[in-house]
């Protein structure tokens, strides 16, 4: 069940299928390659070698992001990736938000707790995002600018799994005292969703449900 102790906390939040619908990262490079730059789309073929490494030698998942985003906006200049960012948000707060979680947000918003948003997803948007949902902190994936041009590597460990687990306990180091929740819908959020006092697995697969339990993590279906 979702907790229900009284502020403040520190409450943290998933984001893509936790608070999105869907995933957020591949729409926001593919609408860039669309909207600006629909002459680099044969250059996705580029991702093809991280892609195949990654499935035939279970490798590394940030070189394929890595990949994905250099292939498909390395090169871009700041002005049009913040104008694409303008764009693309307001349409995702729009239409692509789980109702369920936004009134969970703005619970937790009215009890005021610390409110952080950890997200594999990257900080060229998932920033904005937290901000316009009105979260405190974000921790995400970020990736490297050379000046105003994008060089798309990544500057730090893919937010995911025992990465996630490690930036928790980071968080929890920095907020002693305060009562933990969070939420995430995979079978990869459960290492830092087992650390909460209050671990939620929102909408999580067959496989990710029967793990939380066995972790003491709670499972909710949001709509």
């Amino acid at each position: 069940m979702v907790d229900t102790t009284p502020g403040p906390g520190l409450v943290v939040f998933d984001l893509d299928e936790t608070i999105t619908r869907h995933d957020t990262l591949l729409p926001y490079l593919c609408g860039f390659l669309a909207h600006y730059t629909p002459w680099r789309i044969p250059l996705m073929l580029g991702v093809l070698p991280a892609v195949m490494e990654f499935v035939l030698r279970f490798g590394d998942e940030s070189v394929v992001k890595e990949a994905f985003i250099r292939c498909a906006m390395g090169g871009s200049k700041r002005p049009e990736i913040d104008a694409w960012t303008a764009t693309f948000i307001p349409k995702l707060l729009a239409t692509g938000l789980i109702a369920d979680a936004q009134k969970q947000i703005a619970e937790h918003r009215r009890r005021g707790d610390y409110l952080v948003l950890m997200s594999a997803s990257t900080d060229l948007y998932v920033p904005t995002i937290a901000r316009e949902l009105g979260f405190n902190e974000t921790i995400c994936t970020g990736v490297r600018w050379d000046g105003d041009t994008l060089n798309g590597s990544l500057t730090t460990a893919n937010r995911k799994g025992s990465e996630k687990a490690r930036c928790f306990t980071a968080l929890l180091e920095r907020h002693p005292g305060l009562t933990t929740t969070a939420y995430g819908n995979s079978f990869t959020d459960l290492p830092h969703l087992r650390l909460a006092k209050h671990g939620v697995l929102v909408n999580g697969s067959a496989k990710a449900r029967r793990a939380a339990q066995s972790f003491g993590v709670s499972c909710v279906d949001w709509h």
